[in-house]
């Protein structure tokens, strides 16, 4: 079963089940879908990798949301936002806790012999391809900066 059958039904449970909460996260992971296979040059199927990336961006653009609501003290919309990132990553894999992280990225620093900050592009791009959908950019670039400048 996809990743849009799996959305679809699990659509169906939230509305017999009047989970508001579910159901806005599952209707915007939707809509994700629905806009990469129309966006200009996609094809009218997804593969895993695209949607492994469209399930980031949509965690992403809630998490930015969350941090202005939180500034805002708006903890109205920020409980929504948090609502909507619970469910969204559910479909992700497992995240990687910073120690896991810190011995893969310091492998792929050894693969690729960096050395200094200036190295930072070579790793970002190795890290990026390698723990996909494991962890955010952010993460790992924050990750990479602490382990190239030790």
């Amino acid at each position: 079963m996809n990743l849009e059958q799996q959305i679809m039904a699990q659509m169906k449970d939230a509305m017999k089940a009047k989970d508001e909460a579910a159901l806005r996260g599952l209707r915007a992971i939707k809509a994700g879908i629905l806009l990469a296979k129309t966006s200009a040059g996609a094809n009218s199927e997804l593969s895993a990798e695209d949607e492994i990336k469209m399930l980031q961006k949509l965690v992403k653009q809630r998490k930015d949301s969350l941090e202005i609501f939180q500034q805002q003290n708006r903890t109205d919309l920020a409980k929504k936002e948090e609502e909507e990132i619970a469910v969204i990553e559910k479909f992700l894999p497992q995240q990687l806790n910073e120690e896991e992280l810190k011995t893969i990225i310091a492998s792929i620093i050894a693969e690729v012999g960096a050395t200094s900050a200036a190295d930072m592009g070579k790793v970002m791009g190795a890290a990026n391809k390698k723990l996909a959908g494991q962890a955010d950019g952010k993460t790992i670039s924050a990750v990479v900066k602490e382990l190239l400048t030790t």
